[in-house]
């Protein structure tokens, strides 16, 4: 399903677990990429459970949201998917704003 917004970005049809923290996706748009998610291990909250690489490994693409999701409610936003496997830029609206200190 297209979402728009100001920009617009695709959901996730296909997930292909390539090795270690690599995913190959496929989106509806017919794009792909390969995105590493290592880094996530390291976020904290409820991505700590991606050090253990089974876990990890028990991704599944949820049509109805159309994004990667894990057991127990864990996701990553398609946009933010889209972004990393495309190196498309991220909309406007998912772009953290900048302030002056």
């Amino acid at each position: 399903m297209l979402r728009q917004s100001e920009e617009m970005y695709y959901d996730i049809l296909e997930a292909r677990y390539i090795e270690g923290y690599k995913l190959e996706l496929v989106f509806e748009n017919g794009k792909k990429g390969i995105i590493d998610l290592s880094g996530y291990r390291h976020k904290g909250g409820v991505f700590s459970r991606f050090s253990a690489i089974e876990y990890f490994k028990q991704f599944y693409v949820n049509k109805e949201i159309g994004t990667l999701c894990w057991p127990d409610g864990v996701d990553i936003a398609p946009e933010t998917l889209y972004h990393e496997a495309t190196r498309e830029p991220l909309p406007a609206w998912a772009t953290p704003e900048k302030t002056a200190v």
